[in-house]
């Protein structure tokens, strides 16, 4: 009955009030239930698919050829320092989620690569995800639950955009 409540509630809120809710929900959603669903990925590895993530989008959007995907990539793209960046990187290495390899462009880089066991734990983490929100929506009807997912991709995608964009000191002026 206290989940039709806050439903009742959220449908009764104004404009205003949804919008300044969405942040704070943004920061719950990490730390809700993806570690009560069954075969829950421990809290360590939870974090450590930060990291992944990124390598492997890299992955994903560089069809042409192998990703270079440095440590101050990753501080870039998690928005931390490169001294945690580093220490995160050194644990994923650690844990045999990833390799550094040399630069094929520049050898005197290093770049970083998912481990075979690295991408077992992607996947495993997309299927949890996905069982996750299956559980987490499973009173919900079809359309609500594919709308979400729609406005979800939609709303990640413009996120995306904005880190992509030039920075300020880079526009002409």
């Amino acid at each position: 009955m206290d989940e039709v409540n806050e439903v009742n509630e959220a449908n009764e809120k104004t404009a205003d009030e949804l919008l300044d809710a969405v942040g704070p929900a943004f920061g719950k959603l990490r730390r809700s239930s993806l570690l009560e669903v069954e075969n829950p990925i421990s809290q360590k590895d939870l974090s450590r698919t930060l990291v992944l993530r990124i390598v492997l989008e890299a992955e994903q959007e560089a069809p042409e050829g192998p990703p270079e995907i440095t440590v101050g990539a990753v501080a870039r793209h998690l928005g931390v320092d490169p001294s945690v960046a580093s220490r995160m990187v050194s644990d994923c290495i650690s844990a045999g989620y990833l390799i550094r390899a040399a630069s094929q462009q520049d050898g005197r880089r290093t770049v970083l690569n998912l481990s075979p066991e690295g991408r077992e734990l992607m996947a495993r983490f997309t299927r949890h995800q996905r069982s996750a929100f299956e559980c987490i929506t499973a009173d919900w009807t079809e359309h609500e639950r594919l709308e979400f997912a729609r406005l979800m991709l939609k709303y990640v995608a413009s996120q995306d955009a904005l880190r992509h964009r030039p920075a300020a000191q880079d526009l002409p002026r």
